[in-house]
């Protein structure tokens, strides 16, 4: 019996409006005077199915967690519950237990360079506040207590907690709370659609890695810590980097001693095709911040991926690390997360990624050649933006459009297609398409032809020819 049975799909909608206050969501849409809510109930290989017992193409891998799909819940169930028999908690201060032993060591294995040390954590933003601290300490630790702030991009987003609110470029997230606790310096981001160097990689690049560079001579070299910035961003539609970008950033933060941190909560764990993003962009950062697939959302966790440099002062005899998160690092997470990497090996997860790749490239051109409300396709792997336009000129759809187009239509109609996606408007309007990693073929053609559909019909009513 489900859940459904037992309370009733009636019941939960009522249960939902009166108790459960959502995560970025106009809570007050839904319910007896708005909109129903979607409840999910149950998810099988690529699909999840609602209490009406409606299926849906999971478009978005529950937001960019779910790698492997909603098939190996009895695997996972069975290795949660091994663990909660053996061991059913331990922290990791000032003690461990072997799944974070082995999960340290296995994430170590895989990772760019001498990234050789974990610090764990429960989520994105967690790593990314970790991440800063263990730079904080770094520093204090060699003498550079003046290395206060911090570089990240516009439009970039790295959590919501007031830490990682700091680093994050997106100005409606952060402005009902202040200022932010960490000094961060702003950088253009890489989004090439309308950037006159869009057609000269070289050009671009250096333009970007100039605009840097000034950047950092203007704020003091000396008072940087360290830069964030994900391999592929993931707020403005999948803005992929210029060839050079990220080995131009490595060498420049080298140059002025700062600390190179890849934020890949999103990027991590195949979603372009490699365990992790860096690598395929030609660097080993100094830190690499992590989440979601780390367990393909099987169990809550996050991990920060630190370098043998930075994280060496921090061994010296009598120095604590002053971090510290109760339930990080749990070992029920620790052995999914460990089953997760089993099954990627097992089932070719990244093998499928780069096959497939190529593919899904095409399948979206497709669709821009045919519907003229797309005016940019971009991404890599299994993660893609395609960024709507409102004329023949490509223009930008104001704000007010911008509501009507991808709250007030697409939401909906995607949802009556029977897909899950996202539209987005931190930047300009976009849909993003990130399907889980073990998808085959036909479904990334069912994927694109419900897109399609969705997005033919918002051509008819706010595309102007």
């Amino acid at each position: 019996m489900t859940v459904a049975d037992t309370l009733g799909t009636d019941s939960l909608q009522e249960q939902a409006h009166r108790h459960l206050l959502m995560h970025f969501t106009r809570n007050g849409s839904f319910g007896p005077d708005g909109k129903p809510l979607l409840v999910l109930e149950r998810g099988e290989g690529a699909y999840v199915f609602d209490t009406e017992g409606k299926r849906y193409f999971d478009g978005l891998s529950s937001l960019f967690c779910c790698q492997i799909g909603y098939s190996f819940g009895e695997e996972m169930a069975a290795v949660a519950s091994a663990q909660m028999s053996t061991l059913a908690f331990n922290t990791n201060w000032a003690t461990a237990h072997p799944p974070a032993i082995h999960l340290a060591a296995a994430l170590a294995e895989r990772a760019p360079g001498d990234l050789n040390r974990v610090f764990f954590t429960n989520g994105g933003s967690e790593s990314v506040e970790a991440a800063w601290k263990i730079v904080r300490q770094h520093y204090l630790a060699k003498g550079e207590p003046q290395r206060t702030k911090a570089i990240a991009r516009e439009i970039a987003y790295h959590g919501v907690t007031l830490g990682a609110l700091s680093f994050t470029g997106v100005r409606t997230y952060k402005e009902p709370f202040g200022a932010a606790p960490i000094p961060v310096v702003r950088i253009s981001n890489t989004n090439p659609y309308r950037d006159p160097d869009a057609g000269d990689e070289a050009a671009r690049t250096a333009r970007l890695l100039d605009e840097l560079e000034r950047t950092i001579i203007e704020t003091g070299p000396e008072t940087v810590a360290m830069l964030i910035a994900e391999p592929v961003q993931n707020a403005g539609g999948c803005l992929v980097p210029p060839d050079g970008y990220w080995p131009g950033l490595r060498a420049l933060c080298d140059r002025y001693g700062i600390a190179l941190v890849a934020d890949e909560v999103i990027t991590g764990f195949g979603r372009i095709g490699e365990w992790f993003a860096s690598a395929r962009y030609g660097v080993a950062p100094d830190l690499i911040t992590c989440a979601k697939g780390i367990t393909s959302a099987y169990a809550p966790m996050g991990a920060v991926l630190v370098s043998d440099r930075i994280a060496e002062p921090l061994y010296e005899d009598g120095r604590m690390l002053m971090h510290g998160i109760t339930f990080a690092g749990h070992p029920v997470a620790a052995a999914v997360a460990l089953r997760n990497i089993e099954i990627f090996e097992r089932e070719g997860v990244l093998e499928n990624v780069r096959a497939l790749e190529p593919y899904m490239g095409e399948l979206l051109e497709g669709i821009k050649s045919r519907v003229p409300i797309v005016g940019d396709v971009r991404g890599a792997g299994f993660f893609w933006a395609l960024e709507l336009v409102r004329d023949a000129q490509e223009s930008r759809f104001s704000a007010e459009e911008r509501e009507k187009l991808l709250r007030g239509f697409i939401a909906g109609r995607l949802l009556e297609e029977g897909l899950i996606a996202r539209p987005d408007d931190r930047g300009d309007a976009v849909l993003h398409l990130a399907p889980p990693l073990i998808s085959t073929r036909e479904e990334l053609e069912e994927m694109a032809a419900k897109t399609e559909a969705v997005l033919a019909d918002a051509s008819e009513k706010f595309y102007v020819g």
